[in-house]
Protein backbone atom coordinates (compact mmCIF):
# COMPACT_ATOMS: atom_id res chain seq x y z
CA UNK A 1 0.00 0.00 0.00
CA UNK A 2 0.88 1.69 2.07
CA UNK A 3 0.26 -1.23 2.10
CA UNK A 4 -1.73 0.79 1.26
CA UNK A 5 -1.09 -0.43 3.97
CA UNK A 6 -0.80 -0.23 0.94
CA UNK A 7 -1.29 -1.78 0.64
CA UNK A 8 -3.44 2.40 1.56
CA UNK A 9 -1.99 2.52 5.00
CA UNK A 10 -0.10 5.06 6.48
CA UNK A 11 2.91 3.20 6.54
CA UNK A 12 3.38 2.55 2.80
CA UNK A 13 0.61 1.00 0.25
CA UNK A 14 0.90 -0.47 0.80
CA UNK A 15 1.85 -3.17 -1.12
CA UNK A 16 1.95 1.58 1.74
CA UNK A 17 0.97 0.45 3.09
CA UNK A 18 0.34 -1.46 4.19
CA UNK A 19 -1.35 -1.58 3.17
CA UNK A 20 1.14 -1.70 2.29
CA UNK A 21 2.94 1.00 0.11
CA UNK A 22 3.02 -2.11 -2.65
CA UNK A 23 7.55 -2.31 -3.10
CA UNK A 24 4.96 0.30 -3.43
CA UNK A 25 2.53 -2.89 -3.22
CA UNK A 26 0.25 -1.85 -0.65
CA UNK A 27 -1.26 -0.53 0.48
CA UNK A 28 -0.08 -0.04 1.85
CA UNK A 29 0.06 0.05 3.67
CA UNK A 30 -0.96 1.16 3.44
CA UNK A 31 -1.70 -0.17 2.59
CA UNK A 32 -1.10 5.54 4.67
CA UNK A 33 2.24 7.07 4.80
CA UNK A 34 3.66 10.30 3.66
CA UNK A 35 6.95 11.57 2.84
CA UNK A 36 9.75 11.54 5.81
CA UNK A 37 9.80 13.86 7.44
CA UNK A 38 6.32 15.55 8.47
CA UNK A 39 6.29 18.84 7.23
CA UNK A 40 3.95 22.16 7.74
CA UNK A 41 3.34 24.75 4.94
CA UNK A 42 2.31 28.10 4.47
CA UNK A 43 -1.51 27.52 3.31
CA UNK A 44 -1.00 31.38 2.49
CA UNK A 45 1.14 30.50 -0.76
CA UNK A 46 -0.56 31.75 -3.73
CA UNK A 47 -0.97 29.12 -7.16
CA UNK A 48 1.32 31.68 -8.69
CA UNK A 49 4.22 31.24 -6.35
CA UNK A 50 3.65 27.44 -6.19
CA UNK A 51 3.88 27.77 -10.15
CA UNK A 52 7.18 29.71 -10.11
CA UNK A 53 8.81 27.56 -7.91
CA UNK A 54 7.72 24.42 -9.99
CA UNK A 55 9.15 26.03 -13.69
CA UNK A 56 12.36 26.85 -11.62
CA UNK A 57 12.72 22.85 -11.03
CA UNK A 58 10.77 21.04 -13.74
CA UNK A 59 12.69 17.79 -12.53
CA UNK A 60 10.93 17.77 -9.91
CA UNK A 61 7.49 17.88 -11.27
CA UNK A 62 4.67 15.39 -13.33
CA UNK A 63 4.65 16.87 -16.40
CA UNK A 64 0.66 17.56 -18.24
CA UNK A 65 0.67 16.49 -21.91
CA UNK A 66 -1.29 19.44 -23.30
CA UNK A 67 1.38 21.99 -24.78
CA UNK A 68 4.61 22.07 -26.05
CA UNK A 69 6.75 23.17 -23.47
CA UNK A 70 10.05 24.52 -23.89
CA UNK A 71 12.37 23.35 -21.32
CA UNK A 72 14.57 25.74 -18.94
CA UNK A 73 17.76 22.89 -18.20
CA UNK A 74 18.96 20.38 -20.06
CA UNK A 75 16.70 17.15 -19.40
CA UNK A 76 18.24 14.85 -16.98
CA UNK A 77 18.53 11.02 -17.36
CA UNK A 78 15.82 8.86 -16.54
CA UNK A 79 15.73 7.68 -12.91
CA UNK A 80 15.22 4.11 -12.99
CA UNK A 81 13.68 2.07 -9.69
CA UNK A 82 12.89 -1.37 -9.37
CA UNK A 83 15.90 -2.59 -11.74
CA UNK A 84 14.75 -0.77 -14.68
CA UNK A 85 12.80 -1.87 -17.24
CA UNK A 86 14.45 -5.28 -16.62
CA UNK A 87 13.35 -5.23 -13.24
CA UNK A 88 9.98 -3.86 -13.72
CA UNK A 89 9.14 -6.61 -16.28
CA UNK A 90 10.11 -9.78 -14.18
CA UNK A 91 7.67 -7.89 -11.53
CA UNK A 92 5.00 -7.80 -13.19
CA UNK A 93 5.39 -11.68 -14.11
CA UNK A 94 6.69 -13.11 -10.85
CA UNK A 95 4.59 -11.18 -8.20
CA UNK A 96 1.11 -13.88 -9.13
CA UNK A 97 3.72 -16.51 -8.82
CA UNK A 98 4.61 -15.48 -5.53
CA UNK A 99 1.23 -15.36 -4.55
CA UNK A 100 0.32 -19.01 -5.83
CA UNK A 101 3.50 -20.48 -4.01
CA UNK A 102 2.59 -19.18 -0.65
CA UNK A 103 -0.32 -21.34 -1.12
CA UNK A 104 1.74 -24.38 -3.11
CA UNK A 105 4.12 -24.46 0.12
CA UNK A 106 1.98 -24.52 2.68
CA UNK A 107 -1.96 -25.40 2.91
CA UNK A 108 -4.36 -28.02 4.39
CA UNK A 109 -2.17 -30.85 3.21
CA UNK A 110 1.29 -29.55 5.17
CA UNK A 111 3.83 -26.72 4.86
CA UNK A 112 7.54 -26.25 4.00
CA UNK A 113 10.11 -26.58 6.35
CA UNK A 114 13.23 -25.08 5.81
CA UNK A 115 15.33 -28.06 6.77
CA UNK A 116 13.31 -30.30 4.46
CA UNK A 117 13.76 -27.73 1.19
CA UNK A 118 17.38 -27.44 1.67
CA UNK A 119 17.77 -31.65 0.87
CA UNK A 120 15.04 -32.09 -0.96
CA UNK A 121 14.33 -29.22 -3.06
CA UNK A 122 10.52 -28.76 -4.62
CA UNK A 123 9.94 -32.54 -3.70
CA UNK A 124 9.31 -31.13 -0.59
CA UNK A 125 5.83 -29.01 -0.65
CA UNK A 126 3.02 -30.31 -0.42
CA UNK A 127 1.60 -28.79 -3.67
CA UNK A 128 -1.68 -27.74 -4.16
CA UNK A 129 -4.51 -28.43 -2.24
CA UNK A 130 -7.79 -30.93 -3.90
CA UNK A 131 -10.09 -28.64 -2.18
CA UNK A 132 -9.01 -25.59 -4.02
CA UNK A 133 -9.71 -25.38 -7.23
CA UNK A 134 -7.25 -23.26 -9.11
CA UNK A 135 -10.36 -21.38 -10.86
CA UNK A 136 -13.46 -22.06 -11.37
CA UNK A 137 -16.88 -20.13 -12.43
CA UNK A 138 -18.36 -19.32 -8.53
CA UNK A 139 -14.81 -18.08 -7.16
CA UNK A 140 -14.62 -16.20 -10.27
CA UNK A 141 -17.84 -14.62 -9.29
CA UNK A 142 -17.28 -14.02 -5.88
CA UNK A 143 -14.59 -12.11 -6.75
CA UNK A 144 -15.50 -10.22 -9.38
CA UNK A 145 -19.19 -9.74 -7.24
CA UNK A 146 -17.29 -8.03 -5.03
CA UNK A 147 -15.49 -5.33 -6.99
CA UNK A 148 -18.65 -4.64 -8.29
CA UNK A 149 -20.52 -4.47 -4.98
CA UNK A 150 -17.51 -1.78 -4.13
CA UNK A 151 -18.26 0.17 -6.95
CA UNK A 152 -21.33 0.98 -6.71
CA UNK A 153 -21.15 1.29 -2.52
CA UNK A 154 -18.21 4.24 -3.76
CA UNK A 155 -20.61 5.99 -5.89
CA UNK A 156 -23.92 5.68 -4.14
CA UNK A 157 -23.04 6.32 -1.04
CA UNK A 158 -22.20 9.97 0.35
CA UNK A 159 -18.76 11.00 1.32
CA UNK A 160 -17.05 13.55 2.80
CA UNK A 161 -14.93 15.64 -0.22
CA UNK A 162 -11.25 16.71 0.59
CA UNK A 163 -8.84 18.33 -1.99
CA UNK A 164 -5.36 16.66 -2.38
CA UNK A 165 -2.13 18.27 -2.83
CA UNK A 166 -1.44 21.57 -5.31
CA UNK A 167 -1.02 20.01 -8.77
CA UNK A 168 2.03 21.09 -11.02
CA UNK A 169 -0.51 23.43 -12.94
CA UNK A 170 -1.27 25.21 -9.42
CA UNK A 171 -4.80 23.45 -8.98
CA UNK A 172 -6.02 20.51 -6.90
CA UNK A 173 -8.38 17.97 -7.51
CA UNK A 174 -11.17 17.03 -5.40
CA UNK A 175 -11.56 13.56 -3.59
CA UNK A 176 -14.79 11.59 -2.91
CA UNK A 177 -13.86 9.65 0.61
CA UNK A 178 -16.44 7.24 1.95
CA UNK A 179 -14.09 3.97 2.52
CA UNK A 180 -15.40 3.91 5.96
CA UNK A 181 -18.85 3.88 4.82
CA UNK A 182 -18.52 1.29 2.51
CA UNK A 183 -16.98 -0.69 5.35
CA UNK A 184 -20.10 -0.26 7.55
CA UNK A 185 -22.58 -0.82 3.99
CA UNK A 186 -20.36 -4.56 3.60
CA UNK A 187 -21.03 -5.33 7.49
CA UNK A 188 -24.52 -4.84 7.24
CA UNK A 189 -25.06 -6.34 4.03
CA UNK A 190 -22.67 -9.41 5.34
CA UNK A 191 -24.87 -10.02 8.19
CA UNK A 192 -28.19 -9.68 6.75
CA UNK A 193 -27.22 -12.09 3.95
CA UNK A 194 -25.71 -14.68 6.29
CA UNK A 195 -28.45 -14.62 8.44
CA UNK A 196 -30.73 -15.54 5.32
CA UNK A 197 -28.44 -18.08 4.16
CA UNK A 198 -27.22 -16.17 1.36
CA UNK A 199 -23.73 -15.18 1.96
CA UNK A 200 -21.42 -18.14 3.06
CA UNK A 201 -18.50 -16.62 4.25
CA UNK A 202 -16.92 -20.39 4.87
CA UNK A 203 -16.73 -20.57 1.01
CA UNK A 204 -13.43 -18.17 0.60
CA UNK A 205 -11.27 -21.10 1.73
CA UNK A 206 -12.27 -23.47 -0.72
CA UNK A 207 -12.91 -20.78 -3.15
CA UNK A 208 -9.27 -18.64 -2.35
CA UNK A 209 -7.26 -20.08 -5.24
CA UNK A 210 -10.16 -19.17 -7.70
CA UNK A 211 -11.01 -15.66 -6.53
CA UNK A 212 -6.85 -15.01 -6.50
CA UNK A 213 -6.86 -16.11 -10.26
CA UNK A 214 -10.14 -13.81 -10.84
CA UNK A 215 -8.51 -11.27 -9.35
CA UNK A 216 -5.06 -11.68 -10.85
CA UNK A 217 -6.49 -11.70 -14.29
CA UNK A 218 -8.78 -8.21 -13.51
CA UNK A 219 -5.97 -6.71 -12.43
CA UNK A 220 -3.86 -7.46 -15.41
CA UNK A 221 -6.46 -6.30 -17.30
CA UNK A 222 -7.18 -3.24 -14.97
CA UNK A 223 -3.01 -2.32 -15.73
CA UNK A 224 -3.91 -2.23 -19.60
CA UNK A 225 -6.81 -0.31 -19.63
CA UNK A 226 -4.66 2.06 -17.62
CA UNK A 227 -1.72 2.37 -19.66
CA UNK A 228 -3.22 2.83 -23.18
CA UNK A 229 -5.80 4.81 -21.81
CA UNK A 230 -2.66 7.56 -20.53
CA UNK A 231 -2.06 8.39 -24.31
CA UNK A 232 -5.53 10.76 -24.11
CA UNK A 233 -5.01 14.30 -24.69
CA UNK A 234 -5.00 16.20 -21.59
CA UNK A 235 -3.27 13.24 -19.25
CA UNK A 236 -1.14 14.67 -16.42
CA UNK A 237 1.32 11.89 -16.22
CA UNK A 238 3.31 11.14 -13.03
CA UNK A 239 7.50 11.91 -13.53
CA UNK A 240 8.58 8.16 -12.70
CA UNK A 241 6.04 6.65 -15.11
CA UNK A 242 6.90 8.28 -18.49
CA UNK A 243 9.74 7.59 -19.60
CA UNK A 244 9.07 5.78 -22.74
CA UNK A 245 9.81 2.47 -21.85
CA UNK A 246 6.36 0.65 -22.55
CA UNK A 247 7.34 -2.35 -19.68
CA UNK A 248 8.94 -0.06 -17.15
CA UNK A 249 5.59 2.47 -17.30
CA UNK A 250 2.94 -0.57 -17.66
CA UNK A 251 4.65 -1.31 -14.01
CA UNK A 252 4.66 2.22 -12.67
CA UNK A 253 1.85 3.80 -14.10
CA UNK A 254 1.80 6.92 -16.59
CA UNK A 255 -1.60 8.76 -15.44
CA UNK A 256 -0.90 10.30 -12.28
CA UNK A 257 -4.76 10.10 -11.42
CA UNK A 258 -6.60 8.60 -13.67
CA UNK A 259 -10.50 9.21 -13.23
CA UNK A 260 -14.15 8.47 -14.62
CA UNK A 261 -17.33 9.25 -14.77
CA UNK A 262 -16.49 12.88 -15.74
CA UNK A 263 -13.85 13.40 -13.27
CA UNK A 264 -15.65 12.16 -10.15
CA UNK A 265 -14.38 8.76 -9.56
CA UNK A 266 -10.59 8.52 -8.97
CA UNK A 267 -9.78 4.94 -9.62
CA UNK A 268 -5.94 5.15 -7.78
CA UNK A 269 -7.84 6.59 -4.39
CA UNK A 270 -10.23 4.26 -4.45
CA UNK A 271 -8.44 1.36 -4.94
CA UNK A 272 -5.89 1.96 -2.54
CA UNK A 273 -8.48 1.59 0.34
CA UNK A 274 -11.50 -0.01 -0.17
CA UNK A 275 -11.81 -3.25 -1.93
CA UNK A 276 -8.53 -4.19 -1.21
CA UNK A 277 -8.33 -3.54 2.58
CA UNK A 278 -11.77 -4.37 3.11
CA UNK A 279 -11.56 -7.89 0.98
CA UNK A 280 -8.72 -8.45 3.31
CA UNK A 281 -11.14 -8.38 6.71
CA UNK A 282 -13.36 -10.67 4.70
CA UNK A 283 -11.05 -13.43 3.86
CA UNK A 284 -9.75 -13.34 7.62
CA UNK A 285 -13.58 -13.23 8.41
CA UNK A 286 -14.43 -16.24 6.26
CA UNK A 287 -11.08 -18.54 7.56
CA UNK A 288 -12.45 -17.43 11.04
CA UNK A 289 -15.83 -18.69 9.81
CA UNK A 290 -14.46 -21.78 8.49
CA UNK A 291 -12.38 -22.97 11.44
CA UNK A 292 -15.69 -22.38 13.63
CA UNK A 293 -17.57 -24.61 11.63
CA UNK A 294 -14.94 -27.41 11.49
CA UNK A 295 -13.95 -27.38 14.82
CA UNK A 296 -16.42 -25.60 16.74
CA UNK A 297 -14.68 -23.04 18.34
CA UNK A 298 -12.41 -19.84 16.73
CA UNK A 299 -8.95 -20.33 18.09
CA UNK A 300 -7.64 -17.61 20.47
CA UNK A 301 -4.95 -17.05 17.96
CA UNK A 302 -7.42 -16.80 15.26
CA UNK A 303 -8.95 -14.35 17.43
CA UNK A 304 -5.67 -11.87 18.15
CA UNK A 305 -5.23 -12.01 14.05
CA UNK A 306 -8.44 -10.83 13.00
CA UNK A 307 -8.96 -8.33 16.36
CA UNK A 308 -5.58 -7.15 15.12
CA UNK A 309 -6.17 -7.00 11.43
CA UNK A 310 -9.82 -5.90 11.57
CA UNK A 311 -8.42 -2.82 13.77
CA UNK A 312 -5.73 -1.66 11.47
CA UNK A 313 -8.20 -2.39 8.60
CA UNK A 314 -10.85 0.29 10.37
CA UNK A 315 -7.91 2.60 11.40
CA UNK A 316 -6.90 3.21 7.75
CA UNK A 317 -10.29 3.58 6.79
CA UNK A 318 -11.15 6.17 9.47
CA UNK A 319 -8.33 8.50 8.70
CA UNK A 320 -8.62 7.72 5.24
CA UNK A 321 -7.85 11.67 3.87
CA UNK A 322 -4.09 10.75 5.37
CA UNK A 323 -3.72 8.93 1.75
CA UNK A 324 -3.87 12.07 0.08
CA UNK A 325 -0.41 13.08 1.27
CA UNK A 326 1.01 9.69 0.47
CA UNK A 327 3.76 8.88 -2.14
CA UNK A 328 1.37 6.91 -3.92
CA UNK A 329 -0.98 9.27 -4.55
CA UNK A 330 0.86 12.16 -5.08
CA UNK A 331 3.96 11.11 -7.05
CA UNK A 332 3.37 7.52 -8.52
CA UNK A 333 1.30 6.75 -11.13
CA UNK A 334 -1.66 4.53 -11.58
CA UNK A 335 -0.29 1.35 -13.22
CA UNK A 336 0.42 -2.54 -12.50
CA UNK A 337 2.56 -1.53 -9.26
CA UNK A 338 -0.30 -0.11 -6.99
CA UNK A 339 -3.21 -2.35 -9.16
CA UNK A 340 -2.06 -5.60 -8.25
CA UNK A 341 -0.86 -4.61 -4.75
CA UNK A 342 -4.16 -2.47 -3.71
CA UNK A 343 -6.36 -5.78 -5.11
CA UNK A 344 -4.29 -8.59 -5.13
CA UNK A 345 -1.21 -8.66 -2.97
CA UNK A 346 -2.74 -6.87 0.06
CA UNK A 347 -5.75 -9.22 0.42
CA UNK A 348 -4.31 -12.64 -0.19
CA UNK A 349 -0.65 -12.19 0.90
CA UNK A 350 -1.55 -10.40 4.02
CA UNK A 351 -4.23 -12.26 5.09
CA UNK A 352 -1.63 -15.59 4.52
CA UNK A 353 -1.58 -16.08 8.97
CA UNK A 354 -5.32 -16.72 9.30
CA UNK A 355 -5.40 -19.26 6.79
CA UNK A 356 -2.09 -20.73 8.21
CA UNK A 357 -4.01 -20.71 11.46
CA UNK A 358 -7.24 -22.54 10.15
CA UNK A 359 -4.90 -25.27 8.51
CA UNK A 360 -2.39 -25.70 11.28
CA UNK A 361 -4.04 -25.26 14.48
CA UNK A 362 -2.56 -23.46 17.40
CA UNK A 363 -2.50 -24.29 21.06
CA UNK A 364 -0.79 -20.68 22.58
CA UNK A 365 0.13 -20.58 26.33
CA UNK A 366 -1.12 -17.63 28.18
CA UNK A 367 2.33 -16.46 28.05
CA UNK A 368 2.28 -16.64 24.32
CA UNK A 369 -0.95 -14.71 24.03
CA UNK A 370 0.03 -12.23 26.41
CA UNK A 371 3.39 -11.29 24.89
CA UNK A 372 1.87 -10.96 21.17
CA UNK A 373 -0.61 -8.18 23.29
CA UNK A 374 2.59 -6.47 24.22
CA UNK A 375 3.86 -6.64 20.98
CA UNK A 376 0.86 -5.06 18.71
CA UNK A 377 -0.24 -2.54 22.05
CA UNK A 378 3.99 -0.71 21.64
CA UNK A 379 3.65 -0.86 17.96
CA UNK A 380 0.27 0.74 17.73
CA UNK A 381 1.42 3.39 20.02
CA UNK A 382 4.25 3.73 18.08
CA UNK A 383 2.24 4.01 14.74
CA UNK A 384 -0.96 6.34 15.58
CA UNK A 385 1.29 8.07 18.00
CA UNK A 386 3.57 9.48 15.14
CA UNK A 387 0.69 9.45 12.06
CA UNK A 388 -1.39 11.42 14.34
CA UNK A 389 1.71 14.09 15.73
CA UNK A 390 2.55 14.46 11.97
CA UNK A 391 -0.96 15.03 10.40
CA UNK A 392 -1.62 17.52 13.41
CA UNK A 393 1.16 19.64 12.65
CA UNK A 394 0.19 19.96 8.94
CA UNK A 395 -3.04 21.26 9.50
CA UNK A 396 -2.87 23.32 12.51
CA UNK A 397 1.24 23.46 13.30
CA UNK A 398 0.35 25.62 16.37
CA UNK A 399 -2.22 23.14 17.90
CA UNK A 400 -0.73 23.39 21.40
CA UNK A 401 -0.20 19.15 21.13
CA UNK A 402 2.60 20.06 18.37
CA UNK A 403 3.55 23.67 19.25
CA UNK A 404 6.38 22.86 21.34
CA UNK A 405 8.10 20.55 18.62
CA UNK A 406 11.08 21.60 17.11
CA UNK A 407 11.36 22.81 13.36
CA UNK A 408 14.16 23.12 10.90
CA UNK A 409 13.41 25.70 8.38
CA UNK A 410 14.09 25.24 4.88
CA UNK A 411 14.65 27.42 2.14
CA UNK A 412 11.61 26.02 0.93
CA UNK A 413 9.45 28.04 3.17
CA UNK A 414 8.33 25.12 4.97
CA UNK A 415 9.53 23.59 8.53
CA UNK A 416 10.85 19.69 9.21
CA UNK A 417 10.00 18.64 13.11
CA UNK A 418 13.03 17.66 14.34
CA UNK A 419 11.49 16.77 18.18
CA UNK A 420 8.61 14.00 19.36
CA UNK A 421 8.20 10.94 17.44
CA UNK A 422 9.95 12.66 14.33
CA UNK A 423 13.38 13.17 16.05
CA UNK A 424 13.62 9.64 16.86
CA UNK A 425 14.07 8.20 13.53
CA UNK A 426 12.87 9.63 10.29
CA UNK A 427 10.26 6.64 9.78
CA UNK A 428 9.57 6.62 13.14
CA UNK A 429 5.65 5.17 11.67
CA UNK A 430 7.65 2.54 9.41
CA UNK A 431 8.84 0.94 12.86
CA UNK A 432 5.74 0.50 14.59
CA UNK A 433 4.16 -0.72 11.48
CA UNK A 434 6.63 -3.43 11.23
CA UNK A 435 6.38 -4.21 15.30
CA UNK A 436 2.49 -4.66 14.63
CA UNK A 437 3.51 -7.05 11.75
CA UNK A 438 5.41 -9.31 14.38
CA UNK A 439 2.19 -9.02 16.32
CA UNK A 440 0.52 -10.31 13.33
CA UNK A 441 2.44 -13.60 12.75
CA UNK A 442 3.64 -14.40 16.32
CA UNK A 443 0.51 -15.97 17.01
CA UNK A 444 1.21 -18.66 14.01
CA UNK A 445 3.83 -20.43 16.68
CA UNK A 446 7.63 -21.25 15.34
CA UNK A 447 7.05 -24.59 13.42
CA UNK A 448 7.06 -23.04 10.05
CA UNK A 449 8.77 -20.05 8.06
CA UNK A 450 5.98 -19.43 5.36
CA UNK A 451 3.71 -17.63 7.86
CA UNK A 452 6.36 -15.13 8.55
CA UNK A 453 6.83 -14.25 5.27
CA UNK A 454 4.67 -11.03 5.60
CA UNK A 455 7.05 -9.67 8.38
CA UNK A 456 10.16 -10.52 6.40
CA UNK A 457 8.41 -9.44 3.17
CA UNK A 458 7.45 -5.95 4.54
CA UNK A 459 10.74 -5.35 6.68
CA UNK A 460 12.45 -5.08 3.25
CA UNK A 461 9.32 -2.88 1.85
CA UNK A 462 9.75 -0.11 4.47
CA UNK A 463 13.35 -0.24 3.91
CA UNK A 464 12.93 0.31 0.08
CA UNK A 465 10.31 2.75 0.73
CA UNK A 466 12.80 4.56 3.32
CA UNK A 467 15.16 4.79 0.54
CA UNK A 468 12.65 6.12 -1.86
CA UNK A 469 11.78 8.56 0.44
CA UNK A 470 14.80 9.66 1.02
CA UNK A 471 16.27 10.37 -2.34
CA UNK A 472 12.93 12.04 -2.94
CA UNK A 473 13.58 14.25 -0.26
CA UNK A 474 16.81 15.19 -1.04
CA UNK A 475 15.92 16.48 -4.80
CA UNK A 476 13.36 18.07 -2.88
CA UNK A 477 14.83 19.90 -0.13
CA UNK A 478 19.04 19.69 -0.97
CA UNK A 479 21.50 21.27 2.00
CA UNK A 480 18.61 21.25 4.05
CA UNK A 481 17.94 17.47 3.47
CA UNK A 482 21.86 16.90 4.97
CA UNK A 483 20.72 19.36 7.88
CA UNK A 484 18.02 17.56 8.82
CA UNK A 485 19.77 14.32 8.66
CA UNK A 486 22.55 15.27 10.97
CA UNK A 487 20.03 16.26 13.42
CA UNK A 488 18.09 12.80 12.91
CA UNK A 489 20.28 10.61 12.02
CA UNK A 490 18.70 7.28 12.42
CA UNK A 491 16.44 6.28 9.43
CA UNK A 492 14.27 3.41 10.34
CA UNK A 493 15.40 1.67 13.91
CA UNK A 494 16.48 3.94 16.77
CA UNK A 495 20.72 3.50 17.25
CA UNK A 496 20.47 0.46 14.58
CA UNK A 497 19.87 1.81 11.11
Amino acid sequence: KSPAQKSTRESTSTFDTRVGETLSIMPPRTRTSSRTPSKASSSAKSPAKTRSRQAAKPKASARVKTAPVTPTAPAAAMHYEFGGPIGAAAITLVLPLVCYFLVYACNEDGCAAVGDVARRGLASLPGFPKSMPLFDAQGAVMALGWMAFTIIAHVALPGIEKQGVVLPGGSRLTYKLNGFRVFVATCVVGAIGTHAGVIDLTLVHEKFLSMLTAMIVFSYALSTYLYASSFGRGKMLAKGGDSGNAAYDYFIGRELNPRLLNGKFDLKVFCELTPGLIGWLLLDLGFAAKEYATFGAVSPAMALVCAFQGAYVIDALWNEPAILTTMDVTTDGFGFMLAFGDLVWVPFTYSLQCRYILEHPQALSNAHLALVLLVQCVGYAIFRGANSQKNLFRTNPNDPRVAHLKTLQTKRGTKLIVSGWWGICRHINYLGDWIMAWAWCLPCGFSHVVPYFYVIYFGILLAHRDARDGEACEEKYGADWARYCAIVKYRLIPFIY
